[in-house]
């Protein structure tokens, strides 16, 4: 059983199972992870540590690498590497050859600039057939998914006007700009989605 470093949300063990669930097979023939938005680290440690055979980048805004290190430490797997800095709304991203992007609960903190950003850094960043996985909540036909997904929506918005649940056709044309198709949307508990593109031809 893992300590809770000084970084903890409750929200990664809720929803770290039923993620695993569906990117264990999508991730099966993959070698390199790239994590965009780590947090706390707690996604990082137990998918690094349920997908061996993964190499599990983690990376964020230097504000929260303290909270990754601790999890990473504490963990000490031999298939997880150090935060990277990565804030999108710079555009720099690290020079890394990955088959994979993985990011939780991200889109709705951000600004939807540093959302264009992010996609387009992603479709930069992955070769062909690449995958960008995406969790998180998402409004279909500019409608809300569930009562608690409109309220959680005001929230974000009095926290930050610029965030804010995203409308999935929003967000699918902008990975269509990046060179990514969509493979599959998975329906998740708690009114979440797991989207899940390939880089295509360039």
């Amino acid at each position: 059983m893992i300590n809770k470093p000084r970084g903890y949300a409750e929200a990664c063990d809720r929803n770290r199972d039923p993620i695993l669930e569906v990117i264990r097979p999508l991730l099966e023939d993959c070698t390199t992870v790239l994590e965009v938005g780590s947090g706390t680290g707690q996604h990082a440690i137990y998918f690094a540590a349920k997908m061996p055979h993964l190499v599990w980048h983690t990376s964020d805004r230097a504000l929260n690498h303290p909270d990754i290190r601790a999890w990473l430490d504490e963990a000490a797997l031999a298939n997880t590497r150090p935060p990277l800095s990565l804030d999108v709304t710079q555009s720099v991203w690290p020079s890394l050859a990955v088959d994979a992007v993985f990011s939780a609960n991200t889109a709705h903190i951000m600004s939807w600039d540093a959302v264009k950003v992010l996609f387009a850094g992603v479709g930069e960043l992955l070769s062909v057939d690449g995958l960008f996985l995406l969790y998180g909540p998402f409004n279909y036909n500019n409608q809300y998914s569930s009562e608690s997904n409109r309220y959680f929506d005001q929230h974000l918005k009095l926290r930050d006007p610029e965030s804010g649940i995203r409308d999935f056709e929003a967000v699918e044309l902008l990975a269509q700009q990046a060179g990514m198709v969509l493979q599959q949307d998975y329906q998740m508990p708690a009114n979440n989605r797991l989207l899940c593109w390939r880089k295509g031809l360039s």
